[in-house]
């Protein structure tokens, strides 16, 4: 399968990844946005790729997995409009409310909302308690949208019980990698997200989560997590197409 930078045409079933773990995802005419974060610099982290802003307009839900600064930044949303309905894991919502956002929809695994003709499942996520200021501890969160076609994205998380009772799918976007030489408990490295891909079965894995962000002196990142998790998964899931995209390329959904 090959990429294809560039607009989207209306009606389109299609995936844009923006980097890290900011993906639009058209299903059914409805634009959805996952972890929005856009902005050239994030505390020591410097962004290496352009925003396609196209993929920005016309957004009628943001789904955020969790409230670690490169998941939900603030900046970020505001810069989508603050009516904007923004999907958050319960205890998130305070937050949010408190900078103006009028929309805030908090969730737990297993809820279940229509963002128009799609329906969103929060999912469980193997990332532990996460507590920020102005939230109560949250527990992070994946999501599966369901239309004409189903797209899983994981957020932040490992391997867990219950993975396999996502499956099948049509797409996965699955986190392989970090911004730094080491990745802490509750993440998916290429070797585990590739062991994912039995549990869930998808007809497409994209890995997201690599290759944005770096510290300022490391240097310009390149592709080695996810050529390592396209190796892996070759092994572990040969079934399973994996499409590597840049930040800014699209791919129609299958």
């Amino acid at each position: 399968m090959s990429a294809a930078p560039g607009k989207r045409p209306g009606g389109v079933n299609r995936l844009t990844w923006l980097g890290h773990s900011t993906v639009a995802i058209d299903l059914d005419g409805t634009r959805v946005l996952t972890d929005p974060l856009l902005r050239d610099r994030i505390f020591h982290l410097r962004r290496h790729a352009p925003v396609d802003s196209g993929a920005l307009e016309a957004i009628q839900a943001i789904l955020v997995s969790h409230v670690h600064y490169d998941h939900l930044d603030l900046p970020s949303l505001a810069r989508l409009g603050r009516s904007t309905p923004v999907l958050v894991p319960r205890g998130a919502g305070f937050l949010l409310r408190l900078r103006g956002f009028a929309d805030v929809r908090e969730l737990e695994a297993g809820d279940e909302v229509e963002v128009g003709p799609v329906r969103v499942l929060a999912t469980h996520a193997e990332h532990g308690a996460v507590l920020r200021p102005g939230t109560w501890a949250t527990r992070s969160l994946g999501y599966v949208l369901r239309g004409s076609r189903s797209v899983y994205f994981a957020g932040d998380t490992d391997l867990f019980e219950g993975m396999a009772a996502l499956g099948p799918l049509g797409v996965a976007l699955l986190p392989v990698a970090g911004w730094g030489p080491r990745l802490p408990p509750g993440h998916l490295d290429p070797e585990r997200a590739a062991r994912a891909l039995t549990l869930l079965r998808p007809r497409l894995a994209v890995p997201i989560h690599w290759g944005t962000y770096r510290p300022r002196r490391a240097g310009p990142p390149d592709d080695a997590p996810a050529r390592a998790f396209a190796a892996a998964a070759a092994q572990a899931a040969p079934d399973v197409a994996v499409l590597i995209l840049r930040p800014g390329e699209s791919c129609p959904l299958p």
